[in-house]
């Protein structure tokens, strides 16, 4: 099976960096530093590295707490971080010490992983959340590389479609030497698509670990004095292609009850900036981009917010939050990242990929989940109609989240036997 699926990808190659240069023209960076996807870098060697491989933002924001507490366990040691997106790239590279290299993920074909593995001769592959790669987990058997899967989660959804390619998949599980979950259910649907009992642990979630520096929070603080005074920021993040436009839906009603009201949407993918600008236009509301460094004034309708690296601080500079990819069947994003802040969270019906921490915060009532667009807006109202509430739904969260706390000490002692 893994033969077939190496012949089919070598075969889709060329469609593939096709379809990344394609995708260059909106967004440059995907055509930057290509050749990496390819095992090929400029870089001189970094040997026997600690390697880390994020997808992408969230991925990368998981896991910069275990990055902190290796580096503090293994002060000599060389790290690595690999992503997939360009994205996640850029997120990583602020990030960076002296110690931590950086390279795009390379295409899971045999003569490009040899590449990479030669260029890093990893220690151990630890790997966010739920990669599965089957030529890149046979490269590291052969090599006696050991194989992590750490803050490991897996939906309903997700395990699903892994059965339907149990050929290619429990061999690729079979190597793996720790799988180490969010939770016991997470746990479960490992066991059924073919991980063993012996491999799986459930340290918890390292997401609940993030460290936000004061100075972030203070900033979004200033950035709301400075530039959103006397105005009630909504803040709209992580959104997807359609949401805005359901969102932008329910303004005008709004903007009758609330005056003051200024939406801060945060696009998820860099390369809709613009398209999400001409959807506002398209409806007749005034925007301002970030990047162009323009004065909010009082008819304002939407401040898009076209940065990457920010969203945190943004966070901070709201009087409310909803939490994109989940009016849209996407599965949601980190409401973490807000409850740690200190903005009351909405978020809509589609949170599969964070089902078990929505559930938790809803049942702690730190968030407000909403079914439709009408139902955010009421939701909204009742946020800005009623401060008490905003500050139950903010000591709640944070509650929440200190209550959770300490997944990454627990899970840095279980990668400690491997190295």
């Amino acid at each position: 099976m893994r033969r077939f699926y190496t012949l089919l990808f070598s075969a889709l190659l060329p469609l593939i960096l096709l379809r990344l240069y394609w995708r260059g023209i909106k967004a440059p960076q995907y055509r930057q530093r290509w050749r990496e996807r390819l095992g090929c870098y400029q870089t001189q060697p970094r040997r026997h590295v600690i390697w880390l491989h994020a997808v992408s933002v969230g991925e990368a924001e998981a896991g910069f707490a275990l990055l902190n507490s290796l580096q503090q366990r293994y002060p000599a040691a060389d790290f690595l971080i690999t992503t997939t997106t360009p994205t996640g790239s850029a997120r990583v590279q602020t990030v960076l010490t002296g110690n931590v290299a950086h390279v795009y993920l390379p295409y899971d074909i045999p003569y490009i992983l040899n590449r990479f593995f030669q260029h890093f001769q990893p220690r151990i592959a630890i790997i966010m959340e739920k990669e599965i790669w089957p030529n890149l987990y046979a490269g590291c058997a052969a090599r006696r590389i050991p194989i992590a899967i750490v803050n490991a989660r897996l939906s309903p959804r997700s395990a699903a479609s892994y059965q339907k390619i149990p050929g290619l998949l429990k061999p690729a599980l079979a190597q793996v030497n720790l799988i180490a979950c969010q939770t016991s259910a997470d746990s479960q649907r490992f066991q059924s698509i073919g991980a063993s009992p012996q491999q799986l642990k459930v340290p918890g979630n390292i997401k609940f670990d993030m460290h936000i520096p004061a100075a972030v929070i203070e900033a979004g603080r200033e950035l709301h004095q400075q530039l959103f005074i006397n105005r009630f920021v909504w803040i709209i993040a992580s959104s997807h292609q359609g949401e805005e436009a359901l969102i932008l839906s329910s303004y005008a009603q709004l903007k009758q009850r609330i005056p003051e009201l200024l939406l801060l949407i945060v696009p998820r993918h860099p390369e809709r900036f613009t398209d999400v600008e001409k959807l506002c236009l398209a409806q007749h509301l005034q925007v301002v981009m970030r990047s162009r460094q323009q004065q909010i004034t009082s008819a304002c309708d939407v401040y898009i917010a076209d940065s990457i690296g920010e969203l945190k601080m943004l966070y901070a500079a709201a009087d409310a939050a909803f939490v994109g990819g989940s009016l849209v069947p996407v599965g949601g994003h980190n409401v973490l990242e807000p409850a740690a802040v200190g903005t009351p969270i909405l978020f809509g019906p589609h949170m599969f990929n964070f089902q078990d921490i929505a559930e938790q915060m809803l049942a702690a009532n730190a968030a407000q989940q909403c079914q439709d667009p009408a139902a955010l807006a009421l939701a909204l109202l009742k946020l800005y109609q009623e401060p008490g509430y905003r500050q139950t739904l903010v000591s709640n969260a944070q509650t929440f989240v200190r209550q959770n706390q300490g997944a990454t000490t627990r899970l840095t002692e279980l990668l400690a036997a491997y190295l």
